[in-house]
């Protein structure tokens, strides 16, 4: 194990954030499971340090530290490239007897949607994979000031004539959510693409080189909320949230805030029926309540399963669990077990008439063949 984990330091050359807490007496008397006393468990995200899944990653790290036994550390790791391709490829040639339960892996919406779209660089497998936490998360797209004012309440029509910049991961990346959002309400957005992570897109906002932009909640709530306490962005509408019928309502960590398919409903040129509205509805359900996942390698144990999953768990069932969460990643559903499972198998699945029309919208608007 020990040259299987030197190699695998080696193909990081990133920061990395470590944290060690007291281990639990409930995971401690965990029937079966694996002892990780004195290792360390890195916790690789395929993307840069700046953005939602980074913000994800460091706030269960020490959480979950506490509830694995023997109290390892748990190192987050960064392996940004190709809008997560490059890391969850890497991930697929890991084999868990490499690392006996010391390395786990973060994928994100951006790793599931190039997965259902059937792009050729994908080389991994979900199914070889062993989920133990998925998180849904939510999204808020927000402007400048000035820009902000051209809106009519909820109608977006005054943004039309406006040609927007936005730092973007991919076109097909979890980005093609607020991409085909802002061309069913008839707006011009201009996407630079290649960008490592989100938050190098609020960077973009920031410098003045992008003047639209998106985040996911956690990383809105850190890194743009300031912005908008200090007048340099105003939000324009989150994405919303899953009510228990399925139907898209305002989300919950934002109730103040409408979610896209009030502004849609608010713009002539948008509709919320049809072939793009049911598009947009399937990649948001994708990509949203399904949004994050950790997993372990394939060729897991049912020992490791069964220990990350009460770890996951013990930390879910912490006392102050969902005040931490809430103002960290919002109040979204967290989930292990088979409701993680159940998630997983949402966030890897559209309907073929959903795929069919993303695709030849990529392909006619961007020129992305997925062919």
């Amino acid at each position: 194990m020990t040259i299987a984990k030197t190699a695998r330091a080696a193909t990081f050359g990133v920061a990395a954030v470590a944290a060690s807490f007291t281990f639990s007496a409930t995971a401690q008397a965990a029937g079966h499971g694996i002892d990780l006393s004195g290792q360390t468990v890195e916790f690789v995200i395929p993307f840069s340090e700046s953005g939602g899944s980074a913000k994800w990653a460091n706030f269960y790290a020490p959480l979950l530290s506490e509830a694995l036994p023997g109290q390892p550390t748990v190192v987050v790791k960064y392996m940004p490239g190709a809008g997560s391709t490059k890391g969850a490829n890497w991930f697929q040639d890991q084999d868990y007897a490499d690392s006996e339960g010391t390395l786990i892996f973060g994928s994100s919406g951006s790793t599931q949607f190039p997965y259902l779209l059937g792009d050729p660089r994908v080389k991994y497998e979900y199914s070889d994979w062993n989920v133990v936490l998925a998180s849904g998360t939510g999204g808020v797209a927000y402007l400048p000031p000035d820009l902000a004012e051209k809106m009519d309440g909820m109608d977006a029509t005054g943004l039309q004539d406006t040609n927007f910049i936005w730092g973007s991961q991919g076109a097909t990346r979890l980005d093609l959510v607020p991409l085909l959002a802002w061309k069913m309400l008839g707006m011009n957005v201009e996407p630079v693409f290649g960008i490592e992570g989100r938050g190098d897109g609020r960077l973009m906002f920031e410098r003045g080189e992008a003047n639209i932009d998106y985040q996911t909640s956690s990383s809105y709530l850190k890194g743009v909320t300031p912005l908008v306490e200090s007048g340099q962005a105003v939000p324009m509408m989150s994405w919303g949230a899953l009510d228990d019928d399925g139907n898209i309502v305002r989300d919950p960590t934002f109730p103040d805030m409408p979610s896209f398919k009030e502004v849609c409903e608010a713009t002539p040129a948008c509709s919320t029926e049809g072939d793009a509205w049911n598009a947009w509805k399937a990649f948001f359900i994708a990509g949203f309540p399904a949004q994050k996942m950790v997993f372990l390698p394939k060729g897991a144990s049912n020992d490791a399963i069964v220990t990350y999953t009460k770890a996951f768990q013990d930390v879910l069932n912490r006392d102050d669990f969902a005040e931490r969460s809430a103002a960290v990643l919002g109040d979204y559903p967290q989930m292990t077990g088979d409701a993680a499972q159940n998630t997983l198998e949402q966030g890897t699945k559209v309907p073929a008439e959903a795929k069919a029309y993303v695709t030849n919208w990529l392909e006619e608007a961007y020129g992305v063949s997925l062919n």
